[in-house]
Order: structure tokens, then C-alpha cells, then sequence
């Protein structure tokens, strides 16, 4: 395989990923796909270390996996928070918590 297909499909996780945090009103949903986005950027710092012939590229993928499951763990207990105070976890309603 050559690298052009693993960056198209890395666009196409991307763009997918940008289309739910920017469309979807459930935090969830939006927690998913800034996983999606992050998962792109992992596969294209792999194939671009695999195309360089070395292992930065997987290093790197492995701090962004980190970071994934910290943003992972804090965005949940966020949203299990807001649903516990508002029993919604509906984004357009986080405005009202300003103040």
C-alpha cells in the first residue's frame, strides 16, 4: 500500500470527525468524534514514520493515545456531571451555565 491511501483515509476520518463536532448537540457524540479526529491524526503520523523509515512517527501516535484517554476520562466525567445537574447532555444547553 502506498502512502497516498493511508492519507485519504486519514482526510476522510478528518473530515468526518470535524462534520460531528461541528453538527451533533449530544456531548457524546461529540466526545466521539474528536476521538475520530484523533485517531486520523495517529494514522498519518504512522504511515508518515513508516514512509520515513522510522519510529518517530509511532512515538508520537503513542502520546496522542495518551492524551486520547486522559480527554477520554475528563470529558466523561464532565458529561456525567452535566447530565447529573441537567439531565440532558444537550450542547446548545451548556449557555445557560454562564454566569
Amino acid at each position: 500500500m502506498i502512502l497516498n491511501q493511508f492519507l485519504a483515509l486519514a482526510a476522510v476520518l478528518f473530515c468526518i470527525g470535524v462534520y460531528g463536532v461541528l453538527a451533533r448537540r449530544n456531548a457524546v457524540l461529540v466526545l466521539m468524534s474528536i476521538e475520530l479526529i484523533l485517531n486520523a491524526v495517529n494514522i498519518n503520523l504512522v504511515a508518515f514514520g513508516a514512509f520515513h523509515d522510522t519510529v518517530a512517527g509511532q512515538v508520537f501516535a503513542l502520546f496522542v493515545i495518551a492524551v486520547a484517554a486522559a480527554e477520554v476520562g475528563v470529558g466523561l466525567a464532565i458529561v456525567l456531571l452535566i447530565y447529573r445537574n441537567r439531565q440532558s447532555v444537550d450542547v446548545s444547553e451548556l449557555d445557560m451555565m454562564k454566569g
